[in-house]
């Protein structure tokens, strides 16, 4: 099966018609197309059915995961039951399969990498901010656990690995995923994971078991000069 991927559209009034650009043709190369977060730029209800539209167009399987952007207006439920209505399945901490395709998807969360990862300790603050990291490696734990697929894939926002950040300052690299995440990845052990939100960062890395990572990001995928927006992936 072939998948297509890309995260980060950021989808408002002005670039709208840029997603049915990024997009043209998929459905021609691509069994399923895969969407990483960050699908709209401030998770407003018009912004989703902008989106919606756009995506309606497109004749394929479409899986996705929200991004940090798509919270931004606490309309997140909003945002998610109108991608549904257009026929996009929206994960968060869900299993979802195709034939021998089976996606595992959450938004993920930050927290920082390998022995600058943030701890449960200190404020209270602090500590709920490590909590929403390790809910969503469990619920991406459990997501993983439920697939009974051939084929399996990670789908995020944030990154489970340090190497697909390289480019992006490093100052901000905590606040760009978390090791945390690459746990159930690396006991579970899916074909690969993919993930959006670094746009500086470099298409691709493994996780310390050496499960590939791919961060689709579209300003990624630009700076490959593809002719179009998403990455094309067989497994």
């Amino acid at each position: 099966m072939r998948i297509a991927a890309v995260g980060d559209l950021h989808c408002r009034a002005d670039t709208r018609r840029n997603v049915a650009v990024a997009l043209r043709g998929v459905d021609q190369e691509a069994d399923v197309l895969l969407l990483a977060g960050d699908l709209t730029d401030h998770g407003t209800r018009e912004e989703a059915s902008w989106l919606a539209e756009e995506l309606s167009q497109v004749k394929m399987e479409k899986c996705a995961v929200l991004g940090n952007h798509d919270y931004e207006s606490g309309q997140s439920e909003e945002v998610k039951s109108i991608l549904g209505g257009s026929g996009v399945h929206v994960l968060d901490g869900d299993p979802w399969a195709l034939n021998d395709l089976g996606v595992a998807g959450v938004k993920g969360f930050a927290g920082g990498f390998e022995v600058a990862q943030l701890q449960r300790f200190g404020e209270e603050a602090m500590k709920a901010f490590v909590d929403a990291s390790i809910a969503e490696e469990l619920k991406l734990e459990k997501a993983l656990f439920q697939l009974r697929t051939r084929h399996r894939i990670a789908l995020l926002h944030y990154a489970p690995c340090r190497q697909t950040l390289e480019g992006e300052p490093l100052e901000i690299f905590p606040f760009l995923g978390a090791t945390r995440l690459s746990g159930p990845i690396d006991q579970l052990r899916p074909n690969m994971a993919i993930h959006g939100h670094a746009h500086r960062g470099t298409l691709r890395g493994a996780t310390r078991g050496g499960v590939p990572v791919i961060n689709v990001a579209l300003p990624v995928l630009r700076r490959l000069e593809k002719p179009v927006g998403y990455l094309t992936l067989d497994v």
